[in-house]
């Protein structure tokens, strides 16, 4: 009877231990959170800076697992290489939910999850390089991609040849709709066939219960105004335009006056330049701060001699843009469209509005006492010509002359006169009035 009691007592002893370490662990695996970054829209540096926050955030709460929700064309390959290599270093599973499309820059994101879902009808591939114009880039950045490409497939046990099919054109694979000179891109059937999809899901909670974290917590990533400005304002097409306005606005300033909107509209296009880098990660505080030294340069320049302190600060005021951005190439193209912009509209505001800076009207007298004004230099006396008078001062050759009871300076035509002598006006010449000696 003991034996049956002890024996009891240890079957119930062990299922309570069991329950004790099972439902735990159990329950402590359904409280961590999945978080759900959206991948929406063109890949830009803004995209880099909005994902690195929301891995970031997972990382501090514990979550067991993250998705990216793709859904994009693609984008710039810098910031792709930038995406995937922060997906690398996580430690969090991630998993690509596809829904719709991820081509180009967004293909090589989706190969840095650990696993792809997509949608019956979505899409994946097309991931040549094409430059600013649309064209196929040169063949130094086409063998990088194909390579980022391969490495991307095989670290995660894909078969690389058809990541490289997606980046180069001249892999052959009629099978799949990519003969030679085509791009290859899947669809949610054709990826799942080789391997590239883990399986074809309808919508999120699919993949939720794929991952059989269904009854975990679920945390939208939700871009802020700060995230969605800085995505805006960081786009390649955007920065020239954004640049372009900032001179536009201050040269017009120059000409208005007062400080009405062109100033308003220049100070506000730097301000969201820079404003958006910061948030994205692409600028410091030090191209701030060289902006705003460059600035203060600029403006002593009117005021100090010698034209050092004004090329210090233009340097310094490019060098803060370049610094600003990605792309030191093309932050340069964007730098000079914004200069050709100035100075085309100064051109304009001087030849053809006949405007003048306000700022330089201050230093500079613009007032003319013209004839057509009616403002005269001199009396012209032309009645005195002919008339008699007695100098009263000796002509040496220059004395004074008394006409008709009036005093007036005048000159002989090189000779000397005494006083008291009765010369004749012959000449007037503006202020010169000519006299003659009379005979007695």
């Amino acid at each position: 009877m003991s034996l049956f009691k002890n024996y009891g007592l240890f079957w119930i002893g062990l299922v309570l231990l069991v329950a004790g370490v099972c439902f735990p662990v159990v329950s402590q695996a359904e409280s961590k959170p999945v978080y759900v970054i959206p991948v929406h829209h063109e890949v830009e540096k803004g995209l880099y800076g909005f994902m690195k926050r929301g891995i970031e955030e997972a990382k501090e709460q514990g979550a067991q697992l993250i998705v990216l929700d793709i859904h994009t064309p693609g984008g710039l390959v810098n910031a792709a290489g930038d995406i995937g290599k922060l997906l690398d270093e996580t430690d969090i599973r991630t998993v690509a939910f596809i829904n719709n499309q991820a081509l180009s820059a967004g293909a090589y994101i989706a190969l840095h999850a650990d696993a792809i879902y997509m949608v019956p009808n979505a899409q994946i591939g097309a991931a040549a390089i094409i430059d600013q114009q649309g064209n196929m880039a040169d063949k130094k950045a086409q063998s990088y991609w194909r390579s980022a490409m391969k490495s991307a497939a095989e670290q995660h046990g894909l078969d690389p040849k058809y990541a490289m099919a997606m980046a180069d054109p001249n892999i052959d694979l009629p099978q799949y709709d990519a003969p030679k000179g085509e791009l290859l891109t899947f669809t949610s059937k054709q990826a799942l066939e080789t391997g590239y999809s883990k399986a074809t899901v309808d919508q999120l909670e699919d993949v939720l219960k794929k991952e059989k974290v269904e009854h975990a917590p679920i945390k939208q990533v939700e871009e802020s105004w700060a995230d969605k400005i800085a995505r805006f304002v960081t786009n390649p097409i955007v920065i020239p335009i954004l640049l372009s306005l900032a001179s536009l606005g201050l040269i017009l300033e120059l000409y208005s006056p007062g400080f009405g909107v062109p100033g308003l509209v220049g100070i506000s296009s730097l301000l969201l330049f820079f404003y958006g880098h910061l948030v994205a990660g692409l600028a410091g505080y030090e191209s701030i701060l060289l902006f705003v030294i460059g600035a203060i340069l600029i403006v002593a320049e009117l005021f100090l001699p010698g034209g050092v302190a004004g090329l210090l600060g233009i340097t310094s005021v490019t060098g803060s843009i370049l610094l600003a951005g990605d792309n030191v190439k093309w932050m340069g193209i964007s730098l000079l469209i914004a200069m050709a912009v100035a100075i085309i509209s100064m051109i304009l505001m001087v030849k053809v509005f006949g405007k003048k800076m306000k700022f330089f009207k201050k230093m500079i007298l613009t007032d003319s006492t013209s004839t057509e004004s009616g403002y005269v230099s001199n009396a012209n006396r032309l009645e005195l010509i002919g008339k008699i008078g007695i100098t009263r001062t000796p002509f040496r050759p220059a004395g004074t002359v008394m006409i008709d009871g009036e005093r007036i300076d005048a000159v002989t035509e090189g000779g000397f006169i005494n006083a008291e002598k009765s010369v004749k006006v012959i000449k007037v010449e503006g202020s010169r009035i000519v006299v003659r000696e009379l005979e007695e």
